[in-house]
């Protein structure tokens, strides 16, 4: 059985806006959710899910897969 790790990355969060690529200890936040999923042995797939296409840029860069929501 595959396991698979799905983020959701919503881009206008309304408590701090754009919290998913503010810096935190030099990364974004997205990234940081994102290498914790991939170092677990268990998780074959790492799924982000946006809207926001800066946010689907870093997933990306991180070794994410993308899903793009509509708006």
């Amino acid at each position: 059985m595959k396991n698979f790790a799905f983020i959701f990355a919503r881009g206008n969060s309304k408590g701090l806006p754009n919290k998913n690529i503010k810096k935190f200890q030099g990364k974004p936040l997205i990234a940081h959710s994102i290498k914790i999923a991939k170092k677990i042995s268990k998780i074959d797939k790492v799924f982000v899910s946006s809207e926001n296409k800066r946010i689907l840029k870093i997933a990306k860069k991180y070794g994410a897969i993308l899903i793009k929501r509509p708006q």
